[in-house]
């Protein structure tokens, strides 16, 4: 058999697969775990098109539940390392591919694993693109755990709760720019990539759904190490804690007083006076690089 294969091949899950499946292995979709399984051909084709993947790509998918959006990556890509927290769902994932589309059932590899944990140890290849619903409760910080621990990924595409996707996608000055916003930023270009309806999840959120594009700088304008990461995201999180304060007073915990976050403000080319939500990604990282007073003797 030829190793490129055209589109389609697996036989996606319809509504009938995903509640048979569901009901089979007694799994009920948890509000805890943030469940809800796409039943929609056409919509996972959508997410898998939007996210730019090609043959080349190893993508990380997490939470993949009964596997509606995994059988249409594995149509495309190379692999697909599915981390899944569920034991029930992870047990069942590569049966379902090997019913479906067993010709596909090699480029499976599945984790059972917190996605707010794994690592690139417990991973069997270097992911270069994340393609996920994610669990909407723990969507942020999942994302940038992933960024954080994988710097493999060059891209990722997330379905996640229409105000979450916003929020993530916001530019400064907006009124929901934010800590998300910042954040994601920090690791890349981030953009709104589409909206999703209800009416293709089982079970029907009360909620819409968007999709979230980041694609990480190739050059990354700022250091991207561990230490560095968690000073700017301590300032970030000064920031907004308070965001209806002027920054000279919002970051006094962070600096020490008023007057020493005054100094580093201007140091960094910032106003005082100015709050949080109208400083971009650089001006966070620039400030947090500005050293404290020496202390003489």
């Amino acid at each position: 058999m030829s190793d490129s294969h055209p589109r389609g091949q697996a036989a996606l899950l319809g509504p009938a697969e995903v509640r048979s499946l569901a009901a089979e292995f007694d799994i009920r979709p948890t509000k805890q775990l943030g469940q809800n399984f796409v039943h929609d051909g056409n919509t996972v084709r959508k997410i898998v098109a939007v996210s730019g993947v090609t043959r080349d790509d190893v993508v990380l998918e997490v939470g993949p539940g009964l596997g509606s959006l995994t059988l249409a990556l594995l149509d495309v890509v190379e692999k697909v390392v599915a981390v899944e927290i569920d034991p029930k769902l992870a047990a069942r994932l590569p049966t379902t591919v090997a019913e479906r589309a067993p010709e596909l059932s090699g480029r499976l590899d599945v984790v059972l694993e917190d996605a707010m944990k794994v690592l690139p140890s417990q991973v069997p290849a270097e992911p270069t693109a994340l393609v996920a619903n994610l669990p909407y409760n723990v969507a942020v910080p999942v994302l940038l755990h992933l960024f954080a621990e994988f710097p493999s990924l060059r891209t990722a595409l997330v379905m996640v709760q229409a105000e979450v996707a916003d929020r993530l996608a916001a530019r400064p000055g907006s009124k929901i720019y934010g800590v998300p916003s910042v954040k994601a930023n920090f690791f890349g270009e981030v953009r709104r990539a589409g909206a999703v309806g209800r009416q293709v999840f089982w079970p029907e959120p009360k909620i819409e759904s968007g999709l979230v594009r980041i694609d990480r700088f190739e050059v990354p304008p700022w250091p991207i190490d561990a230490e560095h990461r968690r000073r700017v995201f301590a300032v970030v999180d000064a920031a907004f804690a308070q965001r209806r304060k002027t920054l000279r007073a919002a970051l006094a915990g962070w600096a020490g007083s008023p007057s020493e976050a005054e100094r580093r403000l201007v140091a960094a080319g910032i106003d005082p006076t100015a709050r949080g939500e109208v400083l971009d990604a650089a001006a966070f990282v620039r400030l947090a690089s500005v050293q404290p007073p020496s202390v003489s003797g």
